[in-house]
């Protein structure tokens, strides 16, 4: 672990400079500018840290990039949709009240989570006029009367039509 360094000019010499005597005389840490007492060893496991952080990342993006191309999760739905199945999921291994009070922070944490996704895909979808309003409603209402009216007499159309009014009225 200490190797000493006899050659003043030795490549593999720690770096640290002690202010009564010079520089050390320790051989330094491979991968390292200096050796175990000035802190070589660190270096060496941030390295080490910072390599697995980039592997890790690079995972990650990998795992990103095979679920946007896959065709099993395309949409804001599909996402909403696997996030319920996970909270019920998450509720059923509840067992008694007690577990599911010690599951009441992840469950509730999924539940906003899922809260998030609903709320983000209405907007993309009110942005996108994938959305009816109230009339456009009307709108579609009177065109199925109209086509209603042409294979109905009249008595029958008007029950028809205010029923439908009627429906529209209690949404």
């Amino acid at each position: 672990m200490w190797e000493r360094i006899t050659d003043e000019y030795d490549p593999q010499r720690c770096q640290a400079v002690r202010p009564t005597s010079g520089q050390c005389t320790n051989k330094a840490v491979d991968g390292s500018n200096y050796c175990y007492a000035h802190g070589g060893n660190k270096g060496v496991e941030k390295k080490k840290r910072e390599n697995m952080n980039n592997f890790k990342l690079n995972q990650y993006k990998t795992r990103a990039n095979e679920l946007n191309e896959s065709d099993k999760i395309s949409s804001l739905k599909d996402e909403i949709t696997l996030l319920r199945i996970l909270i019920e999921e998450r509720w059923n291994r509840c067992g008694n009240q007690q577990e599911l009070l010690l599951s009441s922070g992840p469950i509730s944490d999924l539940i906003m989570k899922c809260s998030t996704v609903v709320e983000k895909c209405h907007k993309l979808d009110a942005r996108l006029g994938n959305l009816l309003d109230k009339s456009k409603i009307i709108q579609f209402a009177q065109c199925i009367i109209e086509i209603v009216s042409r294979h109905t007499d009249e008595e029958i159309l008007e029950s028809i039509s205010t029923e439908i009014n009627e429906a529209l009225e209690n949404l």
